[in-house]
């Protein structure tokens, strides 16, 4: 009887309200565990689906980055990890989704040393990620390597023209560039070196200037009796038996990135070594005025800048050179050109390369030369050049250039006019330059200066 008491007690508290309440309230929470549970579920099977785990370069694959700064400092060694094809392929085509089971480690990566970018090493892709193409340079930074007709006679017409007796100084100038771009700089440039020097022979190794109108533009001098010519290079007989050969003949194959500096005026750089290592001479740029003879001059070079401290020269120029044929220092010129070729870097294939090897060279017996001190060609900063074509402000000013121009017609042989920063300066009247160029003109008050000037 008890018994049958104590189940039906039990059956009331199972249907009594409270109870009822407490079965409801726990009905949600078994169904939001069970919907939370399945969620998780799913999700971990699309993640498990649409995972792709990336391909593990094998070991060949990883190069040691042995010459990294971290390295030579005794730091760290880093390690560059190079692309498989198939990595090159995938990655153009496929987006991956990484499941990181740890955080990232960023390390710093250094590339290995390499050689020199070369212009067939750029590398374009086209619509197919498996066959790359080169980048072809264009055409027209090339043109000047190709020889013409005129330029495969270079060596016997420069022979037979300073051949001649009366050539007292042989003279070189270069201009790979148009002949419109020629102007009345220029044509000053020659005429006041002939001014100091009216028994001189100059080349002009020019394209452009070898031609009808370059004739036309240089007959004044002829007329006068001055000996001046322009010869089309040939390039492969300048260079032929040097380093610069070797370097020439990568460059007509592509294999030398010529850079963003103009390969004209690089080619202008070893031009003008190899022509004195040839034929012995003087060469000089086409934005001087030359003041007087260089007749004591021998194996020669002018320093641009000096050390105030310790009055040693600082920086030398490549834009005057007088040196003796075969004068191995020019030989060593050449050599660090080929060999160090930059044609990113401006000065680096020019003055810089001068200061280099001077630098390397000076006290080594075999290599007698003379630096020239900055009064000799480099009167004027190229930052201060503006002040030579600036006419008189006033009286101190007037007895200022007065004193300047003094010091310049007893100090300097030539005044380098750095054309590059002073192309748009006009001359001034009373300005220094207007009395250098009234004292060193050969055409002086006549249609061909008044021409010149309206050039300038």
């Amino acid at each position: 009887m008890s018994e049958e008491k104590k189940i039906r007690s039990s059956d009331d508290e199972a249907h009594s309200p409270a109870v009822q309440r407490l079965k409801q309230s726990q009905r949600p929470l078994f169904t939001s565990i069970f919907a939370i549970c399945l969620f998780l579920s799913l999700g971990y099977n699309g993640f498990s689906i649409f995972y792709v785990k990336l391909p593990f370069l094998a070991d060949g694959q990883v190069a040691d980055s042995g010459k990294s700064p971290e390295n030579a400092a005794g730091g760290t060694q880093a390690k560059t990890i190079l692309p498989s094809s198939s990595a090159k392929r995938s990655s153009s085509s496929l987006l991956y989704a990484v499941k990181e089971e740890q955080p990232p480690v960023i390390r710093k990566t250094h590339l290995p040393l390499l050689k020199k970018l070369e212009s067939t090493d750029i590398i374009v892709r086209n619509s197919s990620p498996n066959t790359p193409r080169r980048v072809p340079k264009r055409g027209s930074a090339f043109n000047i390597l190709r020889p013409g007709n005129l330029s495969r006679r270079f060596s016997v017409r420069v022979t037979e023209f300073f051949g001649n007796p009366s050539c007292k100084f042989w003279f070189f100038m270069t201009w790979i560039s148009s002949l419109e771009s020629f102007g009345g700089r220029e044509f000053f440039t020659v005429e006041s070196m002939f001014k100091s020097h009216p028994n001189a022979c100059l080349v002009i190794v020019s394209d452009s200037l070898d031609s009808r109108g370059g004739k036309q533009l240089l007959s004044p001098f002829g007329e006068k009796g001055f000996r001046v010519i322009a010869v089309s290079p040939d390039f492969d007989c300048i260079f032929k038996n040097t380093m610069a050969e070797v370097w020439f003949d990568r460059l007509k194959k592509r294999k030398i990135n010529p850079g963003e500096i103009s390969l004209g005026q690089n080619l202008s750089n070893l031009l003008r070594l190899a022509l004195l290592y040839k034929f012995g001479g003087i060469y000089i740029d086409t934005d001087f005025v030359v003041l007087k003879s260089f007749s004591g001059l021998r194996n020669a070079i002018g320093a641009q800048t000096i050390d105030l401290e310790t009055g040693n020269w600082s920086r030398l120029n490549n834009a005057v050179m007088i040196f003796d044929k075969h004068h191995p220092l020019l030989l060593k010129f050449i050599e660090e050109f080929a060999l160090t070729f930059n044609g990113n870097k401006w000065g680096h294939n020019g003055p810089y390369l001068v200061s280099r090897v001077v630098s390397r060279v000076s006290g080594s017996p075999g290599f007698n030369f003379t630096i020239l001190p900055p009064p000799a060609f480099y009167p004027v900063d190229w930052s201060r050049i503006p002040s030579f074509f600036n006419g008189p402000r006033d009286k101190p000013h007037s007895k200022w250039l007065a004193g300047k121009l003094r010091h310049l017609w007893n100090q300097s042989f030539a005044v380098h006019l750095w054309n590059r920063h002073s192309s748009d300066l006009k001359i001034q009247k009373g300005s220094i330059m207007d009395r250098l160029v009234s004292g060193s003109c050969v055409f002086c008050n006549s249609s061909v200066s008044s021409l010149i000037m309206h050039l300038w």
